[in-house]
């Protein structure tokens, strides 16, 4: 049975049914048999741009259905339902609010050269936080929960642009798994949120003047979660400029017959997700499906053999491939770093492990549109310029990536290597990877397996590890087969305790994730797997795209 259908079928004994003062519900109301709603009305030009609009942006705008203005809902004597549901409707002249009506009387001649869309409000995130066992919190005023403008755009279709509207939760960081079992629990993919942390990372500047509704204190204990809002559709009528239009005000919305079918259709066991840290300044969490997170899960184990017996396994951490992985997910911009000149007696003295792992997971950051560079030895240079005319030739690569030299003095050489003009508001890279790059040690030398000082063969690219540390919004990731290798410091105690000559060899300088492989090589080929794993994950990628814009089907790549 269609929308539209139900619409004029069922909704006028539901509504009879029903006070006059149950016709207005705060976003957090349900009446057995009926969900809440927003309404836009829009003239009837502009009904299949706003449609479309709707269907390439579902996440804050999941769709109902559509009629025209005086047949959505039945009528009384001669006036339009729209005046009898929802007393209150907001109208909008070429993008100005200019007033909310309580009648829609004098507008019925317009009424008839106009289209009204009904938006799917039933979602409730206070149901979720019930399930959960999460307490409400209290508003710091007499409105709904506060909603934020972002800097986030929607998918612009024919006219129809404007930015993406959320709303927020404080919830303490131990009980985000439970909430997101929740969600899916109600709602499936639906009912997910589109962002966990910094709320500057949306562009909200401050969570306590939200631009609609009222603040919900957050606690020092607390991570914000944002789920899509509705009120997007706000936006969108102003952004279009209508002569005329009409749309519910916030925290305000109409009853009509809820639609089973679609929230039971979401609930899929693919779909159940997991949810991981994946930087602390800015404080930011990602979500992935438990399916594809047991997958990479499957991968870290695969890539742990131990070929050499020198007891890698007493280095492992849990889940570092795939927390890894998530944080290069949501990089724009990678510096991969590769290089270890460990045979003296050859030209060049590097060893063949590193360089192709790098250059298979820059070919697969490439493909995902990701800008891509790499830093390498300055005597080195040649070498990898040629990996990667070679690379580009056999289809490797599809376009050159730069390869750039660093050979700084100080933290300050480093801070300016990493961002525009020295300032650390403005990075260049969001993630710097190591794959079997030389590291250095705690007393400052570079050593070999056999404990020999090849410091003389390195360029100090681990400044930019220790500098990126100190500058927010740049992560890092170091893989290594021994230990001595860039970014394993995270792992150092292990190392001095459990590697040969580890004492000695260990290196000293950490990354925020540690991946260990038998064969580093491996790890980067682990790492551009797993990217892949995620990049076909609808759950991720939803969370990806803030579920704006077109979604993918199940297994579609990018």
């Amino acid at each position: 049975m269609t929308i539209s259908f139900l619409l004029r079928s069922c909704l006028r004994s539901a509504v009879r049914s029903l006070p006059k003062a149950a016709l207005i519900r705060n976003t957090s109301s349900m009446t057995e048999g009926l969900q809440p709603a927003s309404v836009v009305v829009l003239p009837r030009s502009l009904a299949p741009a706003f449609e479309s609009f709707c269907q390439g942006n579902r996440g804050p705008l999941p769709l109902l259905g559509q009629s025209e203005a005086v047949k959505t809902l039945p009528q009384l004597s001669a006036v339009s339902d729209i005046r009898t549901i929802c007393p209150q409707l907001q109208k909008y002249k070429f993008g100005t609010c200019t007033g909310i009506l309580t009648s829609l009387e004098e507008h019925s001649e317009q009424l008839k050269e106009m289209v009204t869309f009904i938006i799917d409000c039933s979602f409730s995130i206070e149901e979720a936080l019930e399930q959960a066992g999460i307490p409400r919190r209290d508003l710091t005023g007499p409105s709904h929960a506060g909603a934020y403008k972002t800097t986030v755009p929607c998918a612009t279709i024919a006219g129809f642009c404007c930015p993406l509207v959320v709303t927020m939760r404080p919830i303490p960081k131990d009980k985000l798994e439970r909430l997101l079992q929740a969600t899916h629990a109600i709602r499936g993919q639906q009912g997910q949120p589109i962002h966990i942390g910094d709320p500057g990372l949306l562009g909200i500047e401050a969570l306590s003047k939200p631009d609609y509704g009222s603040y919900v204190e957050c606690r020092p204990e607390d991570v914000p979660v944002f789920w899509p809002s509705p009120l997007t559709s706000l936006e969108a009528v102003i952004s279009c400029k209508a002569p005329l239009a009409f749309a519910s005000p916030p925290g305000c919305m109409v009853m009509v017959p809820k639609d089973t079918a679609s929230s039971a259709s979401c609930l899929t066991p693919e779909m159940v997700p997991e949810v991981h840290a994946i930087s602390k300044d800015p404080l930011h969490y990602s979500i992935v499906s438990a399916p594809a997170a047991q997958k990479v899960r499957e991968l870290e184990s695969t890539i742990a053999v131990d070929p050499g017996n020198r007891g890698i396994g007493h280095l492992l951490l849990k889940d570092e491939l795939l927390q890894a992985a998530l944080s290069l997910s949501h990089a724009r911009s990678v510096l991969v770093t590769t290089g270890f000149p460990t045979h003296f007696n050859h030209e060049p003295p590097e060893e063949t492990d590193g360089p192709p792992g790098a250059i298979a997971l820059a070919a697969f950051l490439q493909a995902l549109g990701k800008e891509t560079a790499m830093v390498v030895d300055q005597r080195a240079l040649n070498l990898h310029m040629r990996i990667v005319e070679d690379a580009i030739r056999q289809g490797v690569l599809k376009t050159p990536i730069p390869i750039l030299t660093y050979q700084g003095r100080s933290m300050e050489d480093a801070r300016a290597f990493l961002c525009k003009d020295g300032d650390p508001k403005s990075p260049r890279f969001d993630h710097l990877v190591a794959i079997e790059r030389a590291g250095r040690a705690a007393d400052g030398n570079y050593y070999n397996a056999r404990k020999m000082n090849i410091k003389h063969l390195v360029d100090p690219i681990d400044d930019i590890f220790l500098a990126a540390q100190k500058i927010p919004g740049i992560s890092s990731t170091g893989v290594g087969d021994g230990g001595n290798e860039l970014g394993m410091g995270k792992v150092k105690a292990a190392v001095k305790k459990h590697i040969r000559n580890g004492d000695v060899i260990a290196c000293d300088v950490e990354a925020d994730f540690a991946v260990i492989a038998g064969v580093s090589n491996w790890g980067g080929y682990a790492l551009a797997c797993a990217l892949y794993i995620l990049n076909s994950c609808q759950v991720h990628e939803r969370y990806l795209r803030r579920a704006t814009g077109p979604s993918r089907r199940a297994g579609e790549q990018s």
